[in-house]
Parts: C-alpha cells; structure tokens; sequence
C-alpha cells in the first residue's frame, strides 16, 4: 500500500515516524494505537495518527472480509461479531465497502443457512454499514427483502433479529421510492400489530416506525388508496387499545424515540381527515342538504313537526330561515354556502353531524339555550362549529407532515376509536360555556376564539391521558381563572423583563439576600436533631446540632431521645469552631456515604447527606431528617463559610422575595406605562445664577 504524499513528507521531516509505525502491535485496539502514537508528543503525530487509522481500517477491513468466509462456524461467528463492533466507524465502514463487503453480507443472509447469533451479528453489521449513507438503498434484490420480511414472522422469539429485520425495512421504505411497493407486497400492517403485544419497547418502537413509514411514504398517486386503507386499520380497535395498553399505559416510562413514533402516528391520523377538510361543500348534493335538514330535525323535531306536510310551501320555507338561524348558521336561507370555505370545509359539518348524534341532549340544551337568548347575545352554534373546526385542525396541524424531531403526543388521543370527534364535542361546549362566562355579544366573537383556543392549549401542555381528564382540565380553566392567569404572566414576562425593572431587581436582590442569609443563620442558631445513621441499619439513636448565637462555634452532642423543643447549648458537649472549618460538601462526596455499604443506601438517604471536614482529617457528617432542613443547613454552613447559596430553596425564596418587593414598589405605577429608556437628562442651564427662598 503506498503511503499518501503527506506521509512521505512526514517520514522526511520527521525519520522515525515509520520505524515506529512497525513496532506497533497490530492487534491492538485502535484507541490504543491512538493513545500510542500521541504520546509521541510532535505536531507531525496528528499527520501520523491520520496514516495509522488509515493503514490499520485497510488492514482490519481486509482480514475480516475474509474471515467472515471461514468454512469454521467459530471463526466466521466471531468474525461477524468482530464486524458489527467496528462497523459503527465510518472509516472501517467505507474500506469494507470498498471491497464489496455489502454485497457479501446480503448474499449471507439471501442463503438462508445462516441463524441464531450468526445471523443477527450479520444483520447488525448490515445496518451499521448502511447507516453511514455511502451505500444506495435502491441497489437491493427483490430475494433480499422477501428474506428480511420473513423474518418479521418467522424470528419473533428472537429479539435481536427481530428487530434488526423490522429496521432494515424501515430504513428501506423510508429512504427508497422503488422498494416502498415490494417492501408492501412482503409486510401487512396486520402481520405487525402481534410484535405491539410484547413486552420489549424497542421492538414496538421499530413496529410503529414500520407503520408510520408504510404509510408515510406511499406514492402520491397510492397516497389516497393508502389513506383509506390506514383509516381502516386505524379504525379497528384492536391496533388501537394494543397500543394504548401495551404501549401507553404499559408499566414503564415511554423513551423519547417511542414517543417520535406515537406523535408520527397521531399526526398521521388525524392527516386522514385533511380529504374532508379541503372538501368544499355542493350546495345542489342533496346528499349533503340532507345532512344540514338532519342536523335541524334532531333540534326542532318536536315543535316544528318538518313531515307535516299540510302547510304551504312559503310557510316551511319561512320557517327552515328561523330555524337555520336558531342554529347559529350565516346564510340563514342557504345554510350550505356556510361549509363552502376551505378549510375547515365538510369536515365542520361531519363533526357538528356526529355531536347532534352522539351527544344529542347536549346539542339541543346549546341550541334551544342560545335561540331562547337576545339576538346580541346568542352564540351562533354553526358558525361557532364552522371556526372551532378549524381551529382544532391548526392546533393539530391537520394535513402537514410530521416534524422529524418532535415527540408531542397525546395520549388521549388514542383513547377513543373517533378521538376527533369526540375532541370537538367537548371544545364546542366549553366554547358555549365561556361565551356565557365572558357574557360576550355577536361583536365579542373573535374574543371568545381566542381565549377558548388558550383554554384549549394550556388543558393540552398537561398532556392529560383521557379525554374525560381533559374535560375536567377545561372546567378548571374557566374565564375568570385564565384573566388571572393572564394577569400573573403578563407581570412576571412582560412588566417584569423590561429594563427598567430588571434594574430594580438588580439593585435589590443584595438585601433580599442578606435577609435570606440571616434567616438561614438564625435556623442553625435554632438547631436541628438529626438521626443517626450507620452502613447497617438505620438506629433509634439522636444527636443535636447548633450554632452558637455569636455564629463562632457549633455545639453538638448525643441525645437519649428525639427533644420537644431547642436543647440548651450547656447540654451539648462537644464544639466546633466555625474557623475551624475547611469545606463544606453533599451527596456521594460525604465520607459516610463513601463508606463501605453506604452506596446501598437508598437515594433519599443520599440526597440529604452532608459533611463538615475540618482539619486533616476530622468530619462532622449529617443526615438531614428533610430537603427542607437540608437547603437550610447546607445555605447556613455555605454563608458561614462566605460562599453562596445555592439551594433550590434559596433560588425559590429568592424569586418569590423578588416578586413582592417589586410589586410593592411598583404599587404607585399601576396602569402607567414604564419606558424601556430613561428619560434624557435637561441640558445645563446658561449660569447658576439663581436662588430659591424658602421663606
């Protein structure tokens, strides 16, 4: 192998560089190498170690190429083994493909004689090489898919190819147009659902993702004929009550990756309900008047008796007007032109359709309630439905692909079979709801939008795990509670980021704390009786600790039993000189945490650990009996000794000190307008030659 002109000009400048080169140990680890050659300590090292990654890469590519065909099963298992280790190296990666290393692999595993270890290392080496980018994904044989399919069924005992194969397929259909529709002839989404059943996450990762990237990357001119047939298997129950029980509500935290998966799947499926929503509505479809005429029979059925047919034709259509505008529509003769705009279009109508259906008491007290109220005052429930609509397909983005790095799911979303639906029966009647509460009129309607959409966002941050828990999330965010929701933001953001009071806070926050300090100080002056604690088992035994009011020395001694009130310092026998102490230190940096067991104790235990050291070798160690006493011994010792306080009960004093001293400062100035600038300074007067009488 000729070395490249910059080693050579290296083994110029620099002669001893390749005799060393030969005395390394090729069989080394390549960090080793590494770590080796720097310790030559020259700046031409960094050129070296750039040939030695170079030289040994060839060189370990070369031999595990060949060793992978070993005609001995053990050598070639540890060859494979050997080659998914170092495959994860982009280096290693591109001299094994050079030498057709891929090729190799995917005749191995097309063979099918191949099973067990041998055939996940080969699998795992394949998916390492591949992620690296050099390789084009469309170059595979029809043979190489229907093998990795198969193992989707045949391997599902066998996690580590299970899930390697279930990668491998996500990998192809995601990054290859041609292999999306062999991929789909090989796999059913219904061959999938049984690996969601299992206990292993990562194996229901890789399923979801399998799902997510079959439909996803469906071709444009198959994207209608997959929606249709997504919706029907998203439909069915069962996928979804096997992800919500072994997926959402299983015994265990959901990873980050798996909650990428189920936010791609929930965007996914409510991007099936874009179709209707860019789907303006014919006002000459009988089929779709029936749906508005359905819509007003369920509301006025009783009084208005539309199959009494003894009434002229004028007199029913005078009446469908009133009617229509009792049910809050725009176009009171032509209710149809009022779905015509896109979006939200038909799909405004199929919600407002599904909650005079399902929730028909509802939907008639909203309707009879609101046509009952003066004309100013009645919240127009078609027109409400129509812009609610459209505002729950903005909130979840309806018809936009979903973010590569986002992972906002809600779980309640996969809690009912038409979540959607359901989703805006319970808005449309919040929305109903804060109209009386904001006793808003026509004029008012952009308003009350707005802040139901608030209501909206902030029960959703909650991330609440049913739909009847979000429902009860809403009732609690009522108008008045969102005015001094709002109220306490617009303080804490927006008064007090201003220049002008960050200035203040600035100037403030010494005394806050000092006042903070003192406190702490007076707390250990007090005292506080901690338990002891040994590497065995915790004992009925106590010990009392003090400050001495002179803030000099700390009193503490043994106690029979835990005290009622302050032990006397008489009482406590033994001292310790503040002067004397040299650091203050928490957590596993304790010596009696250090000791031997002591590890095994418990976290709590280990979180209210802390010890004074002084002199060489002397240690006070403590166990707080709470975090509370903890923040205010560790602030107390840490202020004795003049360094700060850094406690999370200093930090929330010290915002909450803040924040009433600003506002009560700041009592005088209400609804006045505080400039970012300070006004300009008068120019000075032409003399000085003036006098004020005070008489």
């Amino acid at each position: 192998m000729p070395p490249p002109a910059d080693i050579v000009k290296v083994a110029i400048e620099w002669p001893g560089a390749f005799p060393k080169l030969m005395e390394i140990d090729q069989k080394k680890p390549l960090s080793s190498i590494i770590k080796e050659v720097y310790e030559l300590n020259d700046y031409s090292s960094v050129v070296f170690v750039l040939y030695v990654l170079f030289f040994f890469e060839a060189q370990n590519a070369q031999q595990l190429h060949e060793r992978i065909q070993s005609s001995s099963m053990d050598a070639k298992l540890e060859a494979l083994k050997d080659l998914a280790n170092y495959s994860r190296d982009v280096t290693f990666a591109q001299e094994f493909i050079n030498l057709d290393g891929i090729s190799l692999l995917t005749q191995m595993v097309e063979s099918g004689t191949d099973f067990g270890d041998m055939l996940s290392f080969t699998l795992t080496a394949f998916v390492e090489l591949m992620d690296h980018g050099i390789v084009s994904w469309d170059t595979f044989s029809v043979a190489f898919i229907k093998k990795i399919a198969s193992y989707v069924n045949k391997f599902a005992s066998d996690i580590s190819i299970l899930q390697r194969s279930l990668a491998i397929l996500e990998s192809m259909v995601l990054n290859s147009h041609d292999l999306y529709q062999k991929v789909a002839q090989e796999i059913t989404i219904g061959q999938l659902i049984p690996h969601l059943q299992g206990t292993d996450q990562e194996i229901q990762t890789y399923t979801i993702a399998v799902i997510n990237a079959l439909f996803l990357k469906a071709p444009d001119d198959k994207r209608q004929v997959s929606c249709w047939e997504m919706a029907n298997i998203l439909a069915q129950k069962q996928l979804r009550l096997i992800i919500l029980t072994h997926v959402i509500r299983a015994q265990r935290a959901i990873n980050n990756e798996m909650a990428h998966q189920l936010y791609v799947l929930q965007v996914l499926t409510f991007n099936l309900l874009e179709d209707r929503m860019m789907t303006k509505m014919d006002p000459q479809d009988q089929a779709q008047r029936d749906i508005i005429f359905e819509l007003r029979r369920i509301a006025f059925d009783a009084e208005s008796e539309p199959n009494n047919s003894s009434g002229s034709i004028e007199k029913r259509k005078s009446m469908y007007t009133r009617d229509y505008k009792k049910l809050g529509f725009i176009n009171h003769v032509n209710p149809a032109m009022d779905f015509t705009q896109t979006p939200p279009g038909m799909l405004a109508l199929d919600n407002m359709l599904y909650f005079a259906k399902h929730h028909q008491d509802a939907y008639i007290r909203i309707v009879l309630e609101n046509s009952s109220r003066e004309d100013k005052h009645e919240c127009p429930f078609g027109r409400s439905s129509i812009e609610l609509t459209k505002m729950l397909c903005e909130i979840l983005k309806v018809g936009e692909l979903p973010s590569e790095t986002c992972n906002d799911f809600h779980p309640m979303f996969f809690t009912h079979d038409r979540s959607f639906e359901e989703f805006f029966c319970i808005c449309i009647q919040l929305l109903n709801k804060t109209w009386k509460e904001m006793r808003a009129t026509s004029e008012d309607f952009n308003k009350v939008m707005q802040v139901v959409k608030e209501q909206i966002m902030r029960a959703l941050t909650t991330k609440p795990s049913s739909l009847d828990q979000f429902k009860s999330k809403l009732q609690n965010l009522s108008y008045t509670e969102i005015l001094k929701i709002r109220q306490s933001e617009r303080m804490n953001q927006e008064d007090f980021q201003s220049r002008p009071i960050l200035e203040l806070k600035e100037k403030i926050q010494p005394e806050i704390l000092e006042l903070i300090k003192q406190q702490r100080l007076n707390r250990l002056v007090e005292g506080t009786c901690f338990r002891k604690l040994n590497s065995r088992r915790r004992q009925d035994k106590f010990w009392y600790c003090r400050l001495s009011p002179n803030h000099k020395v700390l009193h503490y001694g043994d106690l029979e039993e835990s005290p009622q009130g302050e032990v006397p310092h008489d009482s406590l026998q033994d001292k310790l000189p503040v002067a004397d102490i040299k650091a203050v230190v928490t957590g596993k940096d304790c010596p009696h945490m250090k000791e031997k067991g002591a590890l095994k104790q418990n976290k709590e235990v280990l979180e209210l650990a802390f010890s004074i050291l002084y002199d060489s070798s002397g240690q006070l160690n403590f166990i707080a009996p709470d975090k509370h006493e903890y923040c205010v011994w560790t602030d107390g010792l840490n202020a004795l000794l003049g360094k700060d306080m850094l406690s999370d009960l200093t930090r929330n004093d010290l915002d909450t000190l803040l924040s009433m001293e600003i506002k009560l400062r700041l009592l005088d100035l209400e609804n006045i307008q505080i400039p970012d600038a300070p006004p300009p300074i008068p120019k000075e007067p032409s003399n000085y030659d003036f006098v004020y009488d005070c008489n």
